[in-house]
């Protein structure tokens, strides 16, 4: 059981989040095209770009910090893969339940971002600095709103079911906030915290209009402007768990539901159906969080971007934190 569960499950786990990471950038590619008039790359382009990267020389810029240059996109899919055994996916629950909970995940998430701003600043080029530079002030804007969700359903949590850990995330799963709250004011606090969430997703993803770190048209690539072969492989393996991760935390806090229970099959079949469920949420969320969004909208410039996370999101965040409260205490 040791085996299963903490050898042979993650490896499923990871395995399977990479594919349909780079499925559903597939589909992103090819709705984006649409959306646009454009016939765009077929559903296995993103495969391909994987294998073509894996056999491509492995570069290391003259001036790089080899090692570090090296180590950080290794760090990057390794910690993102992590995130990913503290989560609860379609219905199962997490890997890794008993190790940690919601303050481990905001805090890994910020180590995939430092693994890209080490890496830039270890290329010794003066693009992927300026991409560093620009990824450290985009992770600082949008943790601090990431962290008053965390504390607000975590309050929320504690606050009707005093006995649970507030922070983990299987009770945060098995417990719905929306069922928590007793009124209108909790309802709309929980609305913003969404609106919010849904915000950061795409800043956590790095995609247009938050892809300040990387724009080619300014900077030709920015923090990742030096790497190619298997380490801008990784990278990019990296990105396509990230794309599992962000929703799939999005789905444990507000819609962790199941619709097993509306049919009348086994436990096998129950399992399939949750799952599938499961991906048409990931895929409904990204959608309209990540497609529509990158589809509609201009590259911000980067006090825009600070302005989006760190004030307006901020604001909208502990504005649904206070509503919470006030729900509670009425």
């Amino acid at each position: 059981m040791f085996i299963l569960r903490f050898v042979v499950a993650p490896i499923i786990a990871i395995l399977g989040a990479i594919f349909v990471g780079l499925i559903i950038m597939g589909i992103d590619r090819i709705l984006a095209a649409r959306m646009q008039s454009r016939v765009g790359p077929p559903l296995r382009q993103p495969f391909w770009d994987v294998k073509k990267l894996m056999i491509k020389e492995n570069i290391i810029p003259e001036n790089a910090i080899s090692w570090l240059f090296n180590a950080a996109p290794v760090i990057c899919l390794a910690v993102v893969s992590t995130i990913l055994l503290y989560l609860p996916l379609a219905g199962f629950s997490p890997i890794l339940a008993a190790h940690g909970d919601l303050i481990v995940v905001v805090y890994l998430l910020i180590l995939p971002a430092l693994a890209k701003v080490i890496g830039g600043f270890a290329s010794g080029s003066p693009f992927a600095s300026v991409g560093a530079q620009r990824e450290m002030v985009m992770m600082m804007s949008y943790e601090f709103p990431l962290a008053i969700i965390a504390v607000s359903v975590a309050w929320l949590l504690s606050k009707v079911h005093p006995s649970l850990d507030a922070f983990s995330l299987q009770a945060i799963a098995t417990h719905p906030v929306w069922g928590l709250v007793k009124g209108p004011l909790g309802i709309v606090g929980l609305i913003l915290l969404l609106v919010s969430l849904l915000v950061v997703t795409p800043g956590e993803l790095s995609v247009i209009p938050f892809d300040l770190p990387d724009a080619p048209t300014e900077i030709v690539g920015g923090v990742l402007a030096e790497y190619s072969g298997r380490n801008y492989a990784l990278f990019y393996l990296a990105s396509a768990v990230k794309l599992v991760v962000l929703p799939s935390l999005l789905i444990a806090i507000f819609f962790p539901y199941g619709i097993s229970g509306l049919f009348n099959v086994g436990a096998a079949a129950a399992g399939v159906i949750d799952v599938v469920f499961f991906l048409v949420k990931l895929f409904v969320i990204l959608f309209f969080s990540v497609t529509c969004v990158h589809v509609l909208a201009a590259r911000l410039k980067i006090d825009q971007l600070v302005n989006t996370y760190f004030m307006a999101m901020t604001a909208v965040s502990l504005v649904g934190l206070v509503l919470i409260v006030l729900d509670a205490a009425i």
